[in-house]
């Protein structure tokens, strides 16, 4: 392990501290571990070539909207290969909200994720793209089914 020192404004250490504490961090160095690990995954993740992620898609949508909740199952079977997971849930009598959890390469997830927010009747989206190591690929979440 590497040791840095850094200085900082009065001003910056003190809105620093803050920020720890809301977010709950016990000490500097794993605040910062923190933040220098999602910066270092988003700049990976925008690379031209992109890179493996995971992501959370949510949305919320008209379920009284004509044949939408068959076409959003639908595009998540087109994209099988994508979508691990769904969760649905009803907020009101006309609203419903779903997140899906996605896997993948990230420009193919990212394509994905905005055709479902581009759906008509698609009121709100937003999606979470996590940057995953080639150790974290071995795992369950990541592991591809095989084809029958």
């Amino acid at each position: 392990m590497q040791r840095l020192t850094i200085s900082l404004s009065d001003e910056l250490a003190q809105a620093f501290d803050e920020l720890m504490a809301r977010r709950g961090y016990s000490s500097r160095s794993e605040a910062v571990r923190d933040m220098l690990r999602r910066e270092l995954g988003e700049d990976d993740l925008a690379g031209e070539a992109g890179g493996p992620c995971v992501a959370v898609l949510s949305y919320v949508f008209d379920h009284h909207e004509r044949q939408l909740s068959s076409r959003l199952t639908g595009l998540q079977h087109d994209h099988h290969d994508l979508a691990v997971a769904t969760m649905h849930a009803h907020i009101s009598h006309a609203d419903c909200i779903e997140t899906v959890i996605l896997r993948g390469d990230s420009a193919e997830v990212e394509r994905f994720a905005r055709s479902v927010i581009a759906e008509t009747g698609v009121r709100h989206g937003q999606v979470q793209l996590i940057p995953v190591s080639p150790a974290t690929q071995r795992g369950p979440l990541y592991r591809r089914k095989k084809s029958s």
